[in-house]
């Protein structure tokens, strides 16, 4: 007797072969069992119904159109309304899975009928119990295109806690079922986290416009599978040729976007929708009476060679991982690298000092399958990095951490984005690994994990060191890693010596890897200290990177879990065009506000810290326990905005208890006050801090000056700026240039608190002799003198008060305020005065 799946006693049982698996999502791919499942898919009607009332055609016509489908290469069907269960019988008999169209009333105002609401529910309660478990099942479409307008009538919030809702009751009935929504481009901003896939519809029938929008699509898709739900052209008004032709580059670009499959729309050109037969569009693969179009010929075709076409010339890639005491990790890392499916690769370790197993781990793999081994002394993490580079003979160089596994496809991916650009560099995302326990999966949702930083859809500012490749050539130009950056940082330094070279990053959103992330507390602290420590070696190389306070300034759009994710929901605004007419309605996230980001930064610690210095003083002087409560919310809104994102998280299925959930919650919800306090310790350490100077130590007295030095070299203006910047960043000190509406030039930071600017304007006297006057004024920032302010005014009142201890603590703190902001405006004023004489001597 057959095995059988249990379900509902109502309901029919199915049989289960041998070969039955159920589909899963494994990171950006769907798989059956361990092999990637590419879904080379049609859609199935609708069609018209019979006098009975029956959906689909007689089984006769449902069998003969299934055996073209799987003869011409067709793996997967997508149906719009829940098919009988013999159509799925027949499927499995054809070798197909069927997508279930789990059809209701989309197209009203159903959020304002609470019967309509249950009707739909119950419906769909009806339909999973009908399908689950049956072999041929490939997914649930909860949902398809609702249309914009509906939307707007209910608010996407709404619509999204329906479809939440919908998704909850179809794991209910069908726990280990994939379930979808089928979006469109005009309702994409729609967020839909809980999904299992991501089913777009796309027509656009330019090449470069659709290859563009995927890109977009997969970083909307973030970490799940993108499915192409229909993509197709009429060959009625089109032509069957082009109908053929177009279809060819649809599904190319969608795969060679990283797409986890396609379905074309559709099998035939019958198509009945809202009662009425349609027949002026001609979008099937076969006509109505299913005669073969050239379409159908072309589909065969490309669906035999995706996701990668046989006549390409794939580049020669050197995999480069380098490990110190990495045993735990290292050999499924090798495991994985050694099942790559890709022709022209070779593999480096490059042992750096390790003194646990790791070599004897590697040698196997040396032995078994021709990968190098390279052991050195411990040197650090570039130094490494540069090794492997030196011996690495492939025109690309990838690198990979020793805690982390690749897709099989990875360097396909990575590869076809190098051949597709003229990017030096391409990253690709780094998914957390299933199955590290509560700490880790935690920790995959807290922030500091890597991320990118992406400038554009397909362009990056910053691609992780667990996932990136870059051409040998451009390496080697740049002299390879800096190793002062012996655990960290040196991913950010790399990333923005090439950009400095006027060269370009890319991001191939399905070249991943499953990275592990930190199992327990103490070496999730760790990390974030290291990456502290990185971050201010990275402060001392690129201090213009950063501002003031100590935090880089990304050009970019930072990727990942964490507060950023967070504040661009809450700050983001549809665009939806007037009326609600525009055809593509995106989500547009704006940059968090001042307040917003302040928040964000390790150095909030440092303010909590000095309210309560503050608050302290209330002990000796009564009035200023004013600050209390303003210390006591300064403490509690990091802590309340850390619950308010981890009670949003989504933990695996495996956790289910009401018990762990909580668990999980809280868990997240530390790792958030954490992170930001271990990074700031670790910058601290290696003197990365608010009150950090830059430029020489020489001070001069910051007041106006005027300049003026008679040249007789004719230089343009823009020249003799860029000479003085030059000379500045020389000397060490951080320049900003003017803006496009700007009245200065250059602006030297001295410090936190105060500047000096910079302008220059040049007379021309005509023989090629020119004037040159230069004006100069120091500027204390509007914090430097609202704090001042604000102690000054406080040591007055204590004064008035006869709090002598309260007037000397505040009375201190308010003239090192005021010390430190002139002595910062003297600080830079010294570098321009140096600077000039440099720049000017000798030209007079």
């Amino acid at each position: 007797m057959s095995p059988v799946v249990k379900r509902q006693s109502d309901v029919e049982l199915f049989p289960i072969t041998a070969q039955y698996i159920r589909p899963a999502v494994k990171g950006k791919f769907i798989y059956i069992g361990n092999e990637k499942f590419y879904l080379r898919g049609v859609t199935y009607g609708t069609f018209r119904p019979d006098e009975e009332g029956n959906l689909y055609p007689d089984p006769q016509v449902v069998n003969h159109d299934f055996a073209k489908m799987a003869e011409n290469g067709i793996n997967a069907i997508r149906t719009y309304t829940a098919p009988p269960t013999w159509l799925l019988d027949m499927a499995q008999k054809h070798g197909l899975r069927v997508m279930v169209g789990l059809w209701w009333e989309q197209f009203i105002t159903f959020l304002d009928d609470n019967k309509t609401v249950q009707s739909i529910q119950k419906k769909i309660r009806e339909g999973v119990r009908a399908y689950a478990g049956h072999p041929a099942l490939l997914c649930y479409a909860i949902g398809n295109e609702i249309p914009s307008s509906i939307v707007r009538w209910h608010g996407h919030r709404r619509i999204e806690q329906f479809i939440e809702k919908l998704y909850s009751i179809v794991k209910e009935e069908d726990p280990q079922g994939l379930v979808t929504y089928v979006n469109y481009p005009t309702t994409e901003y729609l967020q839909l986290p809980f999904l299992d896939l991501a089913y777009f519809n796309v027509y656009l029938e330019s090449r470069d416009r659709l290859e563009s929008y995927l890109y977009r699509l997969q970083n909307i898709s973030g970490e799940k599978p993108l499915v192409l739900g229909e993509i197709g052209i009429d060959s009625r008004r089109n032509g069957d040729l082009t109908q053929a032709i177009v279809l060819d580059w649809q599904i190319r670009s969608a795969f060679s976007a990283g797409c986890a499959g396609s379905f074309v729309f559709s099998w035939t050109d019958e198509w009945h929708c809202g009662g009425t037969d349609i027949e002026d569009w001609d979008f099937g693969l076969t006509n109505r009476n299913r005669i073969p179009k050239p379409a159908l010929t072309s589909v065969r075709k490309v669906y035999s060679e995706v996701p990668f076409e046989s006549r390409i010339n794939w580049p020669s890639i050197s995999v480069i991982i380098c490990t110190f005491n990495g045993s735990k990790t290292v050999g499924d890392a090798l495991e994985a690298l050694s099942r790559l499916d890709y022709a022209k690769y070779e593999v480096l370790i490059v042992n750096d000092g390790s003194n646990d197993k790791t070599e004897g781990i590697a040698k196997e793999y040396v032995q078994n399958f021709g990968f190098k081994l390279i052991t050195t002394e411990n040197r650090g993490l570039s130094n490494a990095r540069n090794t492997g580079l030196e011996s690495a003979s492939g025109e690309i160089v990838a690198y990979m951490d020793d805690d982390a596994r690749p897709d099989p496809q990875w360097l396909s991916y990575l590869a076809l984005s190098f051949i597709n650009t003229r990017h030096v560099g391409i990253g690709g995302p780094n998914i957390a690994s299933e199955g590290d326990g509560t700490v880790a999966d935690c920790v995959a949702h807290a922030p500091g994990n890597p991320s990118h930083v992406l400038i554009s859809d397909q362009e990056a500012e910053h691609i992780p060191g667990c996932n990136m490749a870059y051409r040998r050539e451009a390496l080697l130009a740049v002299g390879g890693f800096d190793p002062q950056f012996k655990i960290a940082g040196d991913d950010v330094d790399i990333c923005w010596r090439l950009k400095q070279r006027g060269w370009t990053l890319g991001f191939s959103p399905s070249a991943t890897v499953w990275h592990h992330r930190r199992k327990s507390i103490r070496s999730f602290w760790k990390q974030q200290l290291n990456y502290g420590k990185a971050e201010a070696l990275l402060e001392r190389k690129w201090p213009e990177k950063y501002n003031g306070s100590g935090n880089c300034t990304w050009t970019g759009r930072l990727y990942g879990d964490g507060f950023m994710k967070t504040l661009g929901l809450l700050n983001g605004r549809i665009y939806q065009g007037i009326w609600g007419s525009a055809p593509f309605q995106s989500m547009y996230q704006s940059t968090p506000s001042r307040l917003q980001s302040l928040l964000l930064i390790p150095e909030w610690y440092l303010i909590i810290f000095a309210l309560f210095i503050l608050s302290c003083v209330g002990f000796f002087w009564k009035p200023m326990l004013i600050t209390l409560p303003i210390f006591a919310l300064a403490f509690g809104v990091p802590i309340a905005q850390s619950l308010m994102i981890s009670s949003k998280v989504r933990f695996p299925d495996r956790y289910r208890s009401r018990f762990d959930i909580i668990k999980m919650h809280a868990l997240t919800a530390m790792l958030f006050i954490i992170q930001p306090l271990a990074r700031l310790f670790g910058r601290i350490s290696y003197g990365l801090t608010p009150w950090r100077r830059h430029g020489l130590d020489e001070l001069s007295l910051p007041r106006p000056r005027s300049h003026y030095f008679w040249i007789e070299s004719w230089q343009p203006q823009e020249k003799r700026i860029e000479t003085i910047e030059q000379e500045l960043l020389k000397q060490g000190a951080v320049v900003n240039r003017g803006g496009e509406y700007d009245t200065w030039d250059l602006e030297i930071r001295g410090g936190l608190f105060g500047t000096l600017r910079l302008l220059m304007a040049t007379e021309e006297h005509g023989g090629g002799k020119q004037m040159i006057r230069l004006r100069s004024w120091p500027r204390i920032s509007a914090f430097g003198i609202g704090l001042t302010l604000v102690l000054a005014i406080l040591t007055v009142f204590a004064a008035v008060d006869q709090s002598w201890y309260a007037y000397l603590i505040l009375g201190v703190l308010s003239g090192a305020t005021a010390i430190r902001s002139i002595g910062d405006c003297a600080v830079a004023t010294g570098s321009y005065l140096i600077t000039i004489k440099k720049s000017f001597q000798g030209l007079r």
